[in-house]
């Protein structure tokens, strides 16, 4: 695992909430002919950059058929009814994806859980009317919280809750399941190279004009790349605080809450980047180690051999 210490730095990656990188592709179009495209999916932009103009339609076919398995504002997902109903019999997909989240809860020290649905409502993050809850309320609502009370069952695929009241928010891995899903779908299909960026996630599939993929992580304070990164069948994601927040009392609250004490994350910490040969892995960790802070991520990340981890934290 390569890490990076620090970098002292007051980083918020790019312009709009969720690209947290920016494509580096004025060379690209010099050297042959790319296909570009992009479309909002899963509440964010995903952008596709191939050689083969069929790459951007595969993605985003593939991309539609899994926000309405996966969306919790989607009425007749399959996580939707679950938040509704509590029990539901699920595809084989769906209790993959939800055995996958519980594994991960697991290894991460319960840093990310997809059960942290009611946290998220509770502080108004779902419907951006933001709060800062009674810690009472807080309190409360964190019995509702944790992946082991989620039931599967292996026979007949189907997924219940312990507790009424509890609800699943999968913004932590579906990007990253999504992207490593339309990589599958690219290769059935003979694309051997293709770059997609889902809002600032990205996963490089094999290499444009036989040279690596560069992806540029930007601040827009200085307007300039703090670090290029070469890629080539792999992910990237970041996670920070630049995303959704709000101030109340003069501090800074970020969306990302951490399920063990049912606050939003606060380890001085602007973003983190990890890069990984699987999205999915690459979408969860980027969110646990910012929950987590680099102290603690530092033993968790010895689960998950061979990713790279890039730590901004918010200090000038």
């Amino acid at each position: 695992m390569a890490y990076n210490k620090k970098i002292r730095l007051y980083l918020v990656i790019i312009l709009l909430a969720g690209w947290a990188v920016t494509l580096l592709i004025a060379q690209i179009y010099r050297e042959q002919k790319f296909y570009r495209d992009s479309r909002v999916l899963m509440g964010t932009f995903f952008e596709v950059v191939s050689p083969d103009k069929r790459a951007a339609n595969i993605v985003f076919q593939e991309v539609t058929r899994l926000e309405n398995l996966l969306s919790k504002y989607k009425e007749d997902s399959q996580v939707a009814r679950l938040n509704r109903s509590g029990k539901i019999s699920a595809s084989n997909e769906v209790f993959k994806i939800i055995e996958l989240a519980k594994e991960f809860s697991r290894k991460t020290d319960q840093a990310i859980d997809i059960t942290v649905g009611p946290l998220v409502d509770l502080w108004g993050f779902t419907k951006l009317d933001f709060r800062v809850p009674a810690g009472s309320k807080i309190k409360q609502t964190l019995k509702l919280v944790g992946a082991d009370k989620i039931i599967l069952n292996q026979n007949n695929n189907v997924i219940e809750f312990k507790l009424s009241g509890m609800k699943i928010d999968l913004g932590g891995i579906a990007k990253g399941y999504a992207l490593d899903r339309c990589v599958e779908e690219l290769k059935k299909n003979n694309v051997k190279s293709c770059l997609i960026n889902a809002g600032g996630q990205v996963y490089a599939l094999g290499k444009r004009s036989g040279r690596y993929w560069k992806v540029a992580i930007r601040s827009p304070l200085k307007k300039r790349a703090v670090d290029i990164l070469e890629l080539t069948d792999q992910s990237v994601s970041t996670s920070g605080n630049y995303e959704q927040f709000f101030f109340k009392g003069g501090k800074r609250y970020c969306h990302i809450i951490d399920p063990r004490t049912g606050y939003p994350a606060d380890k001085k910490i602007a973003s983190v980047t990890i890069i990984s040969d699987s999205a999915t892995t690459a979408d969860i960790l980027s969110t646990a180690v910012f929950v987590l802070g680099e102290q603690d991520a530092e033993e968790i990340l010895k689960n998950f051999p061979g990713i790279k981890l890039r730590i901004y934290d918010e200090f000038v």
